[in-house]
C-alpha cells in the first residue's frame, strides 16, 4: 500500500510535467524556427534499505524533436532556412547556441542579428559594411554588392552552419538550444540553407493535443490509485487496531 502511494504520487508529477511541456509546445505553434520539446521520464527505485520496492518517476531534461518545419518563401534577402538537418549558430546570453529561425536583421553597426542575437559566421558575429545587394548562397555564404560599385559581388563571410542529433541537444533558460555537453558544436559544411524563405515551428498540432489527452487520463488514473490505496490504509489500521 505504502510502496502503491510513492508510484501514483510520482506518475502524478510527471503527468503534470508532461502537460506543462506540451502546453508551451502549442503556445509556440507560430514562433518561426519553434524546435518542439519532447518530454523525458524513467522509473528509477528509491535508495535505501527496506525501500527496493517502492519505485518513482526520474523527471530528464527534456529532448528536443529536431523535424523540419515547413518552408515558406517570402522573397526578403534577409530570409534564411536550413534546408534538411542543422542549425545556424548564434551569440546567446551565456555563449553560442543554435536555432533554426532565420529572419536576420541589421543593427545599427550593420551586424547581422537573429531575434536580437548575433548572428555567428566562421570568424564570430557578421558585420556588414554599406551595401546595394546582399546575397546568402546555398552553403551559407554571404556576398555583398558594396554602395556605389558595379564591380562583382564579394564574399563577407559565410554563416556557421552546425549539426547535431535531438539527443546531443537541450533548450536553456532562456528557450535556445546548446549541447548537452557545454561545448560549442563544429562547423558541419553539408548543411545547406535556402535564402528567401523562412521555417515555421515543427509543433503538430494534432500530435500535441492527442498527447495532452492522453495525460489526463493518466493523471486521473494515477488519481484514483492513490484514492484505493489511502482506503487500503484505512483498512489496514482499522484490523490493526481491531
Amino acid at each position: 500500500m505504502d510502496a502503491l502511494i510513492y508510484t501514483a504520487m510520482s506518475g502524478a508529477e510527471r503527468a503534470l510535467r508532461g502537460q506543462q511541456v506540451h502546453a508551451n509546445n502549442l503556445a509556440n505553434m507560430d514562433t518561426a524556427g519553434f524546435r518542439a520539446n519532447m518530454e523525458l521520464a524513467t522509473a528509477s527505485k528509491l535508495p535505501g534499505y527496506g525501500y527496493d520496492d517502492r519505485h518513482m518517476t526520474q523527471l530528464q531534461a527534456n529532448a528536443v524533436n529536431t523535424r523540419q518545419g515547413t518552408l515558406k518563401a517570402t522573397g526578403r534577402e534577409l530570409d534564411v532556412a536550413i534546408s534538411g538537418d542543422g542549425f545556424f549558430a548564434v551569440q546567446g546570453p551565456t555563449g553560442e547556441a543554435y536555432t533554426r529561425a532565420g529572419a536576420i536583421t541589421l543593427d545599427a553597426d550593420g551586424t547581422m542579428t537573429v531575434n536580437g542575437m548575433q548572428l555567428l559566421g566562421e570568424g564570430g558575429p557578421i558585420t556588414l559594411p554599406p551595401f546595394r545587394k546582399i546575397e546568402i548562397g546555398q552553403d551559407g555564404t554571404v556576398s555583398i554588392l558594396g554602395q556605389g560599385t558595379t564591380a562583382e559581388m564579394q564574399v563577407i563571410d559565410k554563416l556557421k552552419l552546425v549539426k547535431a542529433e535531438g539527443s546531443e541537444l537541450t533548450k536553456n533558460e532562456a528557450g535556445l538550444l546548446v549541447a548537452r555537453d557545454g561545448q560549442p558544436l563544429q562547423v558541419d559544411n553539408t548543411v545547406q540553407v535556402r535564402a528567401g524563405h523562412l521555417e515555421g515551428s515543427n509543433v503538430s498540432a494534432i500530435e500535441e493535443m492527442v498527447a495532452t489527452m492522453s495525460l489526463n487520463r493518466t493523471f486521473e488514473i494515477q488519481m484514483k490509485l492513490f484514492k484505493a490505496s489511502d482506503s487500503m490504509n484505512e483498512v489496514g489500521n482499522r484490523l490493526i487496531s481491531g
